[in-house]
């Protein structure tokens, strides 16, 4: 039961976290609605957070097995599964082809998977480098 409330508990916090950050970059930047900017950084930063994450948490990784599944439940499924927004992203999307904005719709899909694969892969080196230190 206690599982339970950790990954409530980081969906909660993730989903707030997302908002937040979604409407900081908007209004900074300004896209507007034509673009949704705020949803891909929000995907980007979730990619690579959750990139580390899974790095840190694999069976050879640097945390022990009680760490790693309070890592796994709270943050992975919790806060990353609460602050990405692929649902926002299809939506935004199919939005953008009723409205006929092909390219709009092309380009947020084409940067959306892009850079998130980037951000993860990224955020993985990181989390290795940080295994690596482990003995340090």
């Amino acid at each position: 039961m206690l599982t339970y409330l950790w990954i409530a508990l980081g969906g909660a916090l993730g989903s707030v976290a997302r908002y937040a950050l979604g409407g900081l970059v908007s209004a900074r930047l300004d896209a507007g609605e034509t673009f949704p900017l705020g949803t891909l950084v929000v995907n980007v930063a979730g990619s690579f957070i959750i990139g580390v994450l899974g790095a840190l948490t694999i069976p050879e990784g640097r945390l022990g097995s009680e760490t790693r599944a309070f890592v796994t439940q709270f943050l992975m499924i919790g806060i990353c599964g609460g602050f990405t927004t692929f649902s926002s992203f299809s939506l935004q999307t199919l939005n953008l082809l009723r409205d006929r904005e092909w390219l709009y719709a092309g380009g947020n899909v084409l940067l959306s998977v892009v850079l998130c694969l980037v951000a993860v892969w990224l955020g993985y080196l990181l989390g290795a480098t940080l295994n690596s230190a482990k003995g340090s």
